[in-house]
């Protein structure tokens, strides 16, 4: 089966609104060529849902997508839950493996029963909370009552993927306020198990539809490195310019393909300012996505079973490509 041709990046937002939209990024790949196609807003989580489900008629041919959200949570936290969480948890969790169960899946993942252990998880919490509002409640009581169950150390646990490049580390899953990422993979996970999409190392779904956690972060301190490319409105007039030339230097180095990704962003004039012009830099991390999910498809193009994921992902925590 030939790879689906549709490229796409999302930067997500667990409650999207006219103010803050979900923004995805389109384009297509042609050997280290990726030309961005276009840029949208889009107003809430049902209107993404109904562009990723089975059928699309926004995308027929299917898709490989690249979001900015954790596909999984730490196994410490998911383990703790599973052995001593509240009401029915415990019960409905008892199908995850334990860690040494998942230890060294090696490339044959998706075929073993533990690769839709993400999938039961993020079901299973769903059942247990209404809303994610209810799920703060669980991750706060856990971080609250944590010394009983684990040894010391940051009641917000990272998984190994978001520490994995020197320099950068993702928010952990389990932060629910200020940028809530727990409350992300909470909503964005449901809603690509929903629409049956194949999570590599994860779940086998709809071959044409492939979702890739991505993480701007990481290509952003690649080309940056701590610079600030997104402006706060209340910023002095001097830090807004300096965070604007950031953006600038930002595209400018993927239009001439200086990361280690090996691919080059192609784009309209109309295209670079629409992207610079955005000083929240949404439109920027759409674009960092849909950049990492292209190095995937062409990690597949190439004949990585693994979309250049590595071996012996943990089923429960997923990792974030190229990391």
């Amino acid at each position: 089966m030939s790879l689906p041709e549709a490229l796409l990046g999302l930067d997500f937002s667990c409650a999207p609104s006219a103010r803050k939209p979900l923004t995805l990024a389109r384009g297509r790949r042609v050997g280290s060529v990726v030309r961005l196609e276009g840029v949208d807003e889009v107003l809430s989580l049902e209107a993404l849902a109904t562009l990723i489900q089975p059928g699309s008629l926004a995308l027929p041919r299917g898709f490989v997508m690249g979001c900015d959200f954790p596909f999984g949570l730490p196994r410490a936290f998911v383990q703790a839950l599973r052995s001593h969480g509240p009401g029915d948890l415990p019960e409905q969790l008892t199908t995850l493996a334990c860690p040494a169960a998942s230890a060294g899946m090696g490339t044959s993942a998706a075929s073993l029963p533990g690769a839709s252990q993400a999938e039961r998880l993020i079901l299973a919490l769903h059942r247990h909370c209404v809303d994610r509002a209810s799920f703060q409640r669980l991750v706060d009581g856990w971080g609250q009552t944590w010394h009983t169950v684990r040894l010391a150390g940051p009641k917000l646990l990272h998984r190994p993927t978001d520490q994995a490049s020197p320099g950068v580390s993702s928010t952990s899953p389990l932060q629910t306020r200020y940028v809530p990422v727990g409350k992300m993979y909470f909503e964005g996970m449901k809603r690509l198990v929903d629409a049956d999409l194949s999570l590599p190392g994860l779940r086998a779904g709809r071959p044409d539809a492939i979702a890739l956690e991505a993480y701007p972060g990481l290509l952003a301190h690649e080309l940056l490195g701590r610079r600030s490319y997104k402006s706060d409105a209340k910023a002095e007039a001097a830090a807004q310019q300096a965070r604007l030339i950031a953006r600038m230097d930002m595209v400018d180095a993927l239009e001439q393909g200086r990361t280690r990704l090996g691919l080059r962003l192609k784009l309209s004039p109309a295209q670079r300012d629409h992207l610079v012009g955005d000083p929240k830099g949404d439109r920027l991390d759409a674009v960092l996505c849909l950049f990492q999910a292209a190095w995937a498809h062409a990690q597949r193009e190439a004949g990585h079973t693994r979309w250049g994921l590595p071996d012996g992902i943990d089923p429960v925590e997923g990792w974030i490509l190229s990391a």
